[in-house]
């Protein structure tokens, strides 16, 4: 390695864009941004991104929020607060605060940056990585941060091989020989191959890296156009390409991959459905995503709580679990569960059943329940005998019912429930 090149990520810190609400996960962002929702178990879809930077190298970090922002701030005060500053490590939280305008809030993601730049001074560091908050994935940082000082390029964008049949809902880059982007287009109709496979497209990852210097003139002019939508896809990148030197960075050229996992994982779980079925994932023999990795650990709060208990062994009562995972804190009395996952200090109660169930932390389920293909809220008290799953114009009368088949149960649709009934 070029000498010149060392310790990168000491030199660099993550800007993670959390404002996003997430609408299309219905109910579930209800009370929290998207960023904050509950993932694997244990983890939120955060930690994901946090810990991807902390792995990198990466010791200062910065959080941008805006839509009701109390779950994820709190969340990252109990399981990110170990960085210190003495040590030159910060991780901030930066919510929309009206700091340059008492009537202005984060107008896009490239304002939420610019409304931050004399914090971002404060750190003193020569490279800014813009991430966004809300994706599943693994990815060394650092090796991105690598190219794009190889590159010399302005801004370096992490980018998805994905087929071109299904590129249409992305933002797509053509890109020459070298992975130069030669232009940016959003959600095309037809978009196009690469030079060395026209069957496929890169689809920006909303990830960016780019010169502390350069950026930050960027967005004061960016800042100053009254015809911008100070948003980075939208304005400045597009700007970038045209007048500058933008570089792609394929993201199998730095996912972090165990020698259980085949492919390069990352995923949006921007929908119910998404959201469901990448949960539900997890409990395959051999599943895509590797939470076990030892070498590339997802961080996270970890609740104090008492090992998982399985009671009652009787027929038709037994309390069992198959093919699942099961946290922390877990009660499974007289429950049959199958491919389900189970967040902290879930309680299910006899005579009865879960299956392809992805269930928040604190639910209740209590007797004779039959649960199949859904998606539970933090803190639901599920009925004696409810069922679920098994006739879908019940279940859209009273829950969410997915395009997918997928049913999202949270406490105000069953209190609604409880009074029409």
């Amino acid at each position: 390695m070029n000498p010149n090149k060392k310790r990168l990520a000491r030199r660099s810190m993550a800007f993670v864009l959390a404002g996003g609400r997430g609408s299309r996960l219905r109910e579930l962002t209800d009370r929290r941004v998207k960023p904050a929702v509950y993932f694997g178990g244990k983890t939120r879809i955060i930690d994901f991104a946090l810990s991807n930077a902390l792995n990198s190298g990466i010791r200062k970090m910065a959080i941008a929020t805006q839509y009701k922002a109390h779950s994820l701030i709190r969340h990252c005060q109990r399981g990110w607060n170990f960085f210190r500053a003495e040590r030159n490590e910060f991780l901030d939280i930066l919510p929309a605060s009206q700091r340059t305008d008492e009537a202005m809030w984060y107008r896009g993601t490239a304002d939420a940056v610019a409304q931050n730049i004399d914090i971002i001074d404060s750190y003193g560091v020569d490279y800014v990585l813009i991430l966004a908050g809300d994706h599943i994935y693994k990815m060394d940082y650092e090796k991105m941060i690598e190219h794009h000082v190889d590159s010399g390029a302005d801004v370096t964008i992490g980018c998805l091989t994905v087929p071109r049949a299904e590129a249409s809902a992305f933002g797509v880059m053509a890109i020459d020989e070298k992975d130069v982007i030669t232009s940016f287009l959003e959600k095309p109709k037809d978009p196009p191959g690469t030079p060395d496979n026209p069957d496929v497209t890169l689809a920006s990852m909303g990830i960016y890296v780019f010169r502390w210097d350069f950026l930050r003139d960027l967005l004061q002019r960016d800042a100053d156009d009254p015809s911008s939508s100070h948003d980075f896809g939208n304005d400045l990148i597009p700007d970038i390409v045209k007048n500058g030197k933008a570089q792609a960075h394929r993201f199998e050229k730095s996912c972090v991959r165990s020698s259980t996992e085949a492919t390069a994982y990352w995923r949006d779980v921007g929908t119910v459905d998404a959201f469901w079925k990448a949960n539900i994932d997890l409990t395959n023999f051999a599943p895509e995503l590797d939470l076990w990795d030892r070498d590339w650990p997802i961080w996270t709060y970890s609740e104090s709580v008492p090992p998982a208990k399985f009671i009652h062994d009787e027929e038709n009562r037994r309390g069992s679990a198959v093919s699942s995972l099961v946290s922390g804190g877990c009660i499974v009395s007289g429950t049959e569960i199958r491919e389900s996952l189970l967040f902290t200090q879930v309680h299910t109660n006899s005579f009865s059943s879960l299956e392809r169930a992805v269930v928040l932390p604190y639910v209740y389920v209590s007797r004779h329940a039959r649960l199949k293909d859904v998606v539970i809220d933090r803190g639901v008290h599920i009925p004696e005998g409810l069922v679920v799953g098994e006739d879908p114009e019940e279940d859209a009368k009273w829950f969410r019912v997915s395009d997918g088949g997928v049913t999202l149960i949270t406490q105000a649709m069953l209190d609604k429930r409880a009074e029409a009934l």
